[in-house]
C-alpha cells in the first residue's frame, strides 16, 4: 500500500499544496488564492490537489502545514490571547520594565497583567534570592478567571530553568491545565529582555495556533483524511500539533524556510543562495548543509526585539505583482508595492490598469503569459531599463548574503521567479527546478523534524566534552519529543562559542539535531 503526504504552504498571495508519494515525488500540486480567512484557502487547495491526483483518501497519512496565521496576529494586534507576564528577577532587574521598546499598541494589548517578582539566578546558576513562592500564588489567584496564558521568565533561566519550572507548577496548580504556560527557558537564549519578548509573543499567539490546527485537522477530516499532522518551523524543520501549540511562535518565519528546504530537494543542492519570489516580495536565503543559515541578529517581529531562532534572510520589494511607475520624463521606479493576489485582474497583460513588473517580462518577450498585445505599445528601450533595475534589485539581495565575493550557485523558486534571467552576477549558475513554483509546498511536505538547545557552561565544573554531550542529548530529546525518528537522528549544527567576560570558563553551546518523521503510524497501516 502506498503513502501519501500533502505539503501546503500558506503565502500572502497564493496558497500552494502538493501531493507527494513514499519517494517523495510530486502526484499533484496547485496554487489556491489565499483567503481572508485563510482556512478556506488550504482547503481549495487540498481538495484541488487529491482530486486532481485521484488517489485512495486512506493512504494519505501525513499533512504538512506552513501558515502565517501566528504572524499576522503580532502584526495586525488581532485574534490574541488575554496573557500574563512574571518576571522572575528582582530586585536585580528593577531598572528595565518588562515590554520596554514594545511598540505602545503591542503593549497596551499584551501589558495589562505585568508582574516583578523575587528570584532568578546568577550567569553561572547561584540563586540571586528565593523564589518568592507566596507572591506567586497572591499573582495566581489574582489573575484566576482574566487570563488564558501566561508568561514566565526568569534571569539566566537558560542557565538554571528551577525557578521557572516551580512558578509554572504553582500557576499550573491554582489555574488549571486549560490556561497555556510558556517558559522562556524553552523559547529563547541568553538575554533577558529579547527572550522575554519571544515568551510574552509565543503566549498571545497560543489560540491563533489552535485555531489553525483545528481548522487544518477538520478541513482534511472534511475530505475523510485521517492524516498525521505537523507544522513547519523557522528552522526549516516540522513539529507535531501538540509542539505546535506549545511553541506557536516557532512558526512565524516557516514560509521562506520551506521555500528553501524545497529548493535543497529540487536542485539536489545542500549549499546555495536560494531566491524564493512571490507575487510581492523576494526573500533571499543562504542553505548551509540543507538547512537555511540562521540569523545571529534580534530579530524584530511586529516591532518586539526578540532573540530565539529565526533564518537569516534579506526581503525585497520585487514580485509577480510589483507595481512600475514610469513619469514622462522618462524615470521610473519599481515597488515597493504590490498589486499581490489581484493580479490577474490588475496586470495590463490581463486586462487591467497597472504595470507590473510581469508585464514588463511579457512586453520583453521573456515570459509567455496572457496576452502580449495588450502591452505592445510600450517603449522598449525604457523597459530594458527597468528590467535591468529589476535583475540588479535581486542581485544586490544575493550580494548581500554572500560572506566571499566567490560566485556560488543560485536557485530560483516561487511563482515569479520567472520574471527573472538565465544569469545572474555572483552567480556561478543559475537553476530553476522543475516544480519550482511550489518550492514552498514540497519544503514543508518532505522536511525533517529538528530540536534545538542553547545553554551555558561553566566548562570548570563539567568539562567540555561532557558540556556537549550534555547539550547533544537534551536536543535529541526535543527532536524525538516533537516527533522525530529516534533512529535517524544526526546533529545539523553544533555552536561552541566561549564566553571570556564570565569566570568560570563558560561557553554557549548551541547543538540542533534533526530526523526522519517517524514512521510508526504508516507501518502500522501498510
Amino acid at each position: 500500500m502506498s503513502i501519501y503526504r500533502i505539503g501546503i504552504d500558506v503565502g500572502g498571495t497564493h496558497t500552494d499544496a502538493v501531493l507527494l508519494d513514499q519517494n517523495n515525488q510530486v502526484v499533484s500540486e496547485t496554487k489556491a488564492a489565499t483567503t481572508e480567512d485563510v482556512a478556506t484557502g488550504i482547503y481549495n487547495a487540498m481538495k484541488k490537489i487529491i482530486d486532481d491526483a485521484n488517489v485512495p483518501r486512506d493512504q494519505i497519512k501525513y499533512a504538512m502545514l506552513g501558515t502565517t496565521h501566528c504572524t499576522n496576529a503580532i502584526v495586525e494586534r488581532k485574534r490574541l490571547n488575554n496573557i500574563a507576564s512574571i518576571r522572575i528577577g528582582a530586585p536585580a532587574t528593577l531598572a528595565v520594565k518588562p515590554l520596554i521598546g514594545v511598540p505602545d499598541d503591542l503593549r497596551a494589548a499584551l501589558g495589562k497583567h505585568v508582574y516583578l517578582i523575587r528570584g532568578g539566578h546568577e550567569f553561572d546558576g547561584r540563586e540571586i534570592v528565593d523564589l518568592d513562592e507566596e507572591r506567586l500564588y497572591e499573582i495566581a489567584y489574582e489573575i484566576k478567571g482574566k487570563v488564558d496564558s501566561v508568561a514566565i521568565t526568569s534571569v539566566f533561566s537558560p542557565v538554571t530553568q528551577s525557578h521557572e519550572q516551580r512558578a509554572g507548577e504553582i500557576l499550573k496548580e491554582v489555574l488549571g491545565e486549560d490556561v497555556a504556560i510558556s517558559l522562556s527557558s524553552e523559547i529563547g537564549s541568553v538575554g533577558l529582555l529579547e527572550r522575554e519578548n519571544a515568551t510574552i509573543l509565543n503566549a498571545a499567539v497560543v489560540n491563533v495556533a489552535k485555531t489553525a490546527a483545528d481548522g487544518f485537522i477538520n478541513a482534511l477530516k472534511a475530505e475523510g483524511i485521517d492524516a498525521r499532522v505537523f507544522f513547519g518551523q523557522n528552522d526549516g524543520t516540522l513539529m507535531s500539533v501538540e509542539y505546535a501549540v506549545k511553541y506557536p511562535i516557532f512558526t512565524v518565519a516557516c514560509g521562506p524556510t520551506n521555500s528553501l528546504r524545497g529548493a535543497s530537494y529540487l536542485s539536489d543542492l545542500s549549499d546555495a543562495i536560494v531566491v524564493d519570489v512571490g507575487g510581492t516580495t523576494s526573500d533571499v536565503g543562504v542553505l548551509v548543509q540543507s538547512f537555511p543559515r540562521e540569523s545571529s541578529l534580534a530579530v524584530e517581529i511586529g516591532g518586539a526585539r526578540t532573540n530565539f531562532r529565526m533564518p537569516d534572510l534579506v526581503s525585497i520589494g520585487l514580485g509577480g505583482g510589483t507595481i512600475v511607475r514610469i513619469q514622462e520624463n522618462g524615470e521610473f521606479t519599481v515597488g515597493p508595492d504590490s498589486v499581490g493576489y489581484r493580479l490577474p485582474e490588475k496586470g495590463l497583460i490581463f486586462g487591467g490598469d497597472t504595470l507590473t513588473t510581469t508585464d514588463v517580462a511579457v512586453a520583453l518577450g521573456k515570459v509567455e503569459l496572457g496576452d502580449p498585445a495588450k502591452v505592445a505599445h510600450l517603449d522598449k528601450s525604457l523597459l530594458e531599463k527597468v528590467y535591468q533595475k529589476m535583475v540588479e534589485l535581486v542581485e544586490e539581495a544575493i550580494d548581500k548574503m554572500k560572506t566571499s565575493a566567490a560566485p556560488v550557485p543560485v536557485i530560483l523558486v516561487g511563482g515569479g521567479s520567472i520574471l527573472l534571467p538565465e544569469t545572474l552576477k555572483g552567480a556561478s549558475e543559475v537553476i530553476r527546478p522543475q516544480h519550482s513554483g511550489v518550492a514552498n509546498a514540497i519544503g514543508s511536505a518532505i522536511s525533517q523534524v529538528s530540536g534545538q538547545v542553547e545553554k551555558l557552561y561553566t566548562l570548570d565544573t563539567i568539562g567540555r566534552e561532557n558540556a556537549l554531550e550534555d547539550a547533544k542529548s537534551i536536543a535529541r530529546s526535543e527532536a524525538i519529543n516533537a516527533g522525530a525518528d529516534p533512529e535517524s537522528l544526526v546533529i545539523v549544527d553544533i555552536e561552541d562559542v566561549p564566553l571570556a567576560y564570565m569566570p568560570g570558563n563558560a561557553t554557549r553551546i548551541r547543538v540542533k539535531a534533526a530526523g526522519e518523521l517517524a514512521q510508526f503510524q504508516a507501518q502500522q497501516l501498510v
